[in-house]
């Protein structure tokens, strides 16, 4: 099975991408700091945040990847699959127009439903805030294209090109800060604004040469609504909130805090998630990628028991790589954000009340990217229904935590309701593949998860001991909080690997049998 190669090539640049974004965030913390400014600007980055997640990873990846596949798998060439998609954007474009047109004119109202009206701005400071929701807005156009060529790419197996393409806004977003800081929190907010889409206009010059050079090259036609069409926009909407629950979920959560909380809440709560997208990033995106064009491959083939064992192998990659940073992220959430975020105007207080959110979101991180692992059985045969159901549960759920947490912990209340909510979600989608009878935890999974947690306590506890010998480091000089933090990982992943080992979670013949299908296909 190449699941573990795949993963790595794609993990590897989405790797790259996420140390980018970090060093971002570190920027973003030390010139804007957790104030109204970064309040401000994060509300306007959910929105193009919530439409990659809701279009570019989920709905449109989720409707078009499988029918593009079949037209491939039907037809035995790609010539077939290319016409459905000049189709498909003939449609998908004359609505993108349209549909940024009307975001920029309801700006206010987006801005106010998504802040929940923040807590007592001045007016003066909520039409700033407006300001950079219209800055951002093109972005969501331009990323929508995005997952339609990178859609393409990934069905012919060019996954590295669609997983670099986030490497460019975050280029974009760090020469915005590090070039135009000089002049406070609120103008570097603003050039961050622009800065997204620009970086969004870079990831789509970026596919589209990629896609001329794999020789997909797409015309504009006159749109008509064939069967393909509407098989596809039918597939899309329920699509859109199934693989975005975690989306929308974080945003009723930004929206509550931004409502009820006062300000810098918005930011605690950020700066805690852009930690726990790291392993989402690049296990949880990765995962889903690679799962979705091969498990409809195999379906599509009637391969359903290899589809099962693909997606048992999923599950099982998934555990190993999550679980170990679920209990690093609660015994050590302060040390990094510590490290990571303590300087400029980014005070120890924030860091201490970030780290407190940072521990809440991990307690869901396996279930965030389990959601990746799992849905692709329903795509794959065509079921976008199923998961929009569990994921309006799901929803629901979030909500009531918010309303019973916030009142009680304040801004770990949010965190710890979308965590929650997402264990909710892959409860009932795994409970509906086991009963059609199209997805069963395996003997080997059955005899992996129990020694997977243990390693992963095992490390938690190794590092619960070091945490006071690494604390007064982590916010010194630059090179010190580096070194610091290295030794905290570092550390961590070689007591993990180690405890892998003794408990038998990981073998050595695991490796060797790895590197023999890499030769192989070598």
């Amino acid at each position: 099975m190449k699941l573990a190669r795949a993963l790595g090539s794609i993990g590897g640049l989405t790797l790259a991408s996420r140390v980018l974004a970090l060093l971002r965030d570190t920027l973003q913390a030390t010139f804007v700091g957790a104030g109204f400014a970064s309040d401000a600007f994060l509300v306007a980055f959910r929105l193009p945040n919530m439409f990659r997640a809701f279009f570019a990873e989920g709905a449109f990846s989720a409707a078009f990847i499988p029918l593009f596949n079949r037209k491939v798998g039907a037809e035995g060439e790609l010539d077939p699959a290319l016409d459905f998609a000049e189709r498909a954007l003939s449609i998908l474009f004359p609505i993108l127009v349209l549909f940024t047109i009307a975001m920029l004119i309801a700006a206010w109202p987006i801005t106010w439903l998504l802040s929940g009206g923040f807590q007592d701005p001045s007016p003066q400071q909520f039409a700033f805030a407006v300001m950079l929701s219209r800055i951002t807005i093109p972005y969501l156009a331009m990323i929508s294209l995005v997952s339609l060529l990178g859609g393409i790419l990934n069905s012919i197996d060019r996954f590295w090109v669609n997983a670099a393409a986030p490497i460019l806004l975050n280029i974009a977003m760090i020469a915005g800060l590090w070039l135009f800081h000089g002049n406070g929190p609120y103008e570097t907010a603003r050039v961050q604004a622009i800065s997204v889409t620009v970086g969004g206009a870079l990831q789509l010059a970026w596919l589209v040469l990629a896609c001329r050079q794999s020789g997909v090259k797409l015309r504009l036609r006159i749109p008509r609504l064939d069967s393909d069409m509407r098989e596809l926009f039918r597939l899309i909407l329920p699509a859109a909130a199934g693989a975005g629950a975690t989306q929308i979920n974080l945003l009723i959560s930004t929206a509550l805090a931004g409502g009820l909380l006062d300000a810098g809440s918005i930011s605690y709560i950020y700066y805690a998630d852009r930690l726990n997208q790291l392993p989402l990033g690049l296990i949880g995106i990765g995962l889903g990628t690679i799962l979705l064009p091969t498990i409809s491959r195999m379906v599509g083939a009637g391969k359903d028991a290899e589809a099962a064992e693909t997606q048992n192998r999923g599950i099982e990659l998934a555990l190993f790589l999550t679980l170990p940073a679920t209990i690093a992220f609660i015994v050590a959430a302060q040390p990094i954000i510590a490290g990571l975020f303590q300087h400029g105007q980014f005070s120890a207080l924030d860091a201490e009340r970030s780290s407190w959110a940072l521990a809440a979101f991990s307690l869901g991180l396996p279930s965030y990217v389990l959601v990746k692992v799992l849905t692709p059985g329903f795509y794959a045969r065509a079921d976008t229904r199923t998961p929009v159901r569990y994921a309006t549960i799901s929803v629901g759920v979030n909500i009531v935590g918010n309303l019973i947490l916030i009142p009680l912990i304040a801004h770990v209340g949010p965190p710890l309701a979308t965590a929650i909510a997402s264990t909710v979600n892959v409860a009932l989608l795994y409970r509906a593949l086991h009963r059609r009878g199209h997805l069963s935890a395996d003997a080997r999974l059955h005899r992996r998860i129990p020694r997977l947690l243990l390693a992963a306590l095992i490390m938690g506890g190794a590092l619960y001991i070091a945490v006071p010998f690494i604390q007064p480091y982590v916010t010194g000089h630059l090179l010190t909080r580096a070194v610091a933090l290295a030794v905290l990982v570092g550390g961590g992943v070689g007591v993990y690997a180690i405890a892998c080992i003794l408990t038998g979670a990981f073998r050595i013949s695991d490796l060797t049998a790895m590197l023999r299908r890499k030769q192989a296909t070598d």
